[in-house]
């Protein structure tokens, strides 16, 4: 009797399971429960004020015009002419498609677009792609993780291809402080739902093997929201900073060769210089040992406009640098400088150096090394120190590091660090033993010490 007791309620729990990851996939969106979680109601709206949804308004309206910017940005490689309703719809009646239901009444904030936005003359048309119908009879769902606007699934197509699904997080930060702000849940969604028809758009314009593949998308009605919209993409593994520097040097520099092509089609796409606001690995995956950039909701495509070059200041924790003001009003080349700047502070600096070809030594050291410390071998910094915690000496600062990358991280963490000296001594562990220093202002020979030094902003 147990034993058919225990039965019936795993079969209770593995049916109340599948119900659970349909639902994900037809609410897209919605984040799975976590564990130990049931699935709560949607957030009542709150009262809102009429004011407030004219703010809302004005901030759908700026993030319409910005898509519109970028999807007439010229053509793209094999553009096509768009369908006429939607920017990024397949057309009605198509193969194995439901015809569009017959519209219905929309409440929207006072002076925001219609949803789904029309496009604009010239918008790319995307050709044939997947749509709803490949997402019907989908398999093997799973979470994958989310981000402040969105959340990604992984599902099997019924050709047994694996995708990757995104679609505004009803469960995010970006929604619900946007409801709670404002009181409108349908006009808070399509403000988050622009930050994925940009990067639609972007993934369609920037078209390049390190940029991810858009399969498709599809427009479909999720809990109280119609027309909510996911999108199908190339699927990849997320960048994990501790497993790749346990992987082989050659694999390594290859993702740093990936990046490096990504860099240079970033400066010169089909829509000009374009930099990412948001680098940090997570915005990459990994497809079969090529790194790509998946995210592109934060890409920015404009330089900064500037009245003198006192505008053109580009900041980082480690330096600053100072760009040329166009006489067209435009700071030169601060998109890819920024670009450069953050792929050696989040790749190239822990990739390169790490276990590399005795050979090839001097030469990463040279293009590591020339992008943020100036390296001054056989020399120490005899003064200059300051204290700091845990120090292993008390008049200094006398820390353990892993390499020189980690040392640059430390020096830039402390306020007053400026340059630091790398010994010959480790500990027990292996690890190096590093001081770091206030300033440089007396430099002296030591056969047995290498001395970092800031380079100027």
């Amino acid at each position: 009797m147990r034993r058919r007791r225990a039965a019936v309620a795993a079969g209770f729990c593995a049916s109340f399971l599948l119900g659970s990851v349909l639902n994900v996939l037809f609410a897209p969106g919605s984040e799975p429960p976590r564990p130990g979680q049931s699935p709560g109601p949607s957030p009542a709206p709150g009262p809102g004020r009429r004011g407030d949804r004219g703010e809302l308004a004005r901030q759908i309206r700026a993030r319409y015009e910005e898509v519109q910017r970028y999807s007439r940005g010229g053509p793209a490689p094999g553009a096509g002419r768009p369908e006429r309703r939607r920017l990024m719809d397949l057309a009605p009646g198509g193969p194995g498609l439901q015809r569009p239901r017959p519209p219905r009444a929309r409440p929207l904030p006072d002076g925001a677009p219609s949803w789904p936005p029309a496009p604009g003359p010239g918008s790319p048309g995307l050709g044939p792609r997947l749509g709803c119908a490949a997402l019907r009879n989908v398999t093997g769902a799973q979470y994958v993780g989310s981000g402040y606007t969105k959340a990604v699934y992984r599902v099997r197509l019924p050709g047994g291809a694996a995708v990757a699904l995104k679609a505004v997080d009803f469960s995010g930060h970006d929604l619900g402080s946007c409801v709670r702000e404002f009181g409108a849940r349908r006009g808070c969604y399509r403000l988050a739902a622009h930050k994925l028809l940009k990067e639609m758009v972007l993934l369609e314009r920037l078209r390049h093997p390190n940029v991810l593949q858009l399969y498709g998308y599809c427009y479909q009605d999720s809990e109280d929201i119609p027309d909510t919209l996911t999108t199908i993409t190339e699927l990849g593994a997320p960048v994990e900073m501790i497993q790749l520097l346990q992987t082989s040097w050659e694999d390594r520099f290859r993702i740093c060769l990936s990046l490096g092509r990504l860099l240079h089609h970033l400066a010169h796409s089909p829509l000009g210089s374009v930099t990412l606001l948001d680098f940090r690995p997570r915005q990459f995956v990994l497809v079969d040992g090529e790194l790509k950039v998946t995210d592109l909701d934060d890409a920015r495509v404009e330089e900064t406009p500037c009245a003198s070059s006192a505008d053109c200041i580009l900041e980082f924790p480690a330096r600053n640098f100072t760009l040329p003001c166009s006489a067209q009003g435009w700071c030169e080349g601060m998109n890819e400088k920024r670009n450069l700047y953050n792929a050696y502070r989040f790749f190239f600096t822990y990739l390169l150096p790490h276990s590399a070809p005795p050979s090839l030594r001097p030469l990463l050291d040279s293009i590591v090394n020339a992008t943020e410390y100036q390296h001054l071998p056989e020399s120490t910094i005899p003064q200059e120190d300051y204290r700091c915690w845990p120090s292993y000496h008390h008049g200094s600062c006398l820390l353990s590091v892993f390499n020189v990358a980690e040392a640059m991280d430390v020096c830039e963490s402390h306020a007053q660090c400026r340059a630091f000296v790398v010994t010959n001594q480790t500990t027990w562990t292996g690890r190096q033993l590093v001081f770091f220093k206030t300033g440089w202002s007396q430099v002296v020979p030591d056969p047995n010490k290498t001395t970092y030094v800031r380079a100027s902003g």
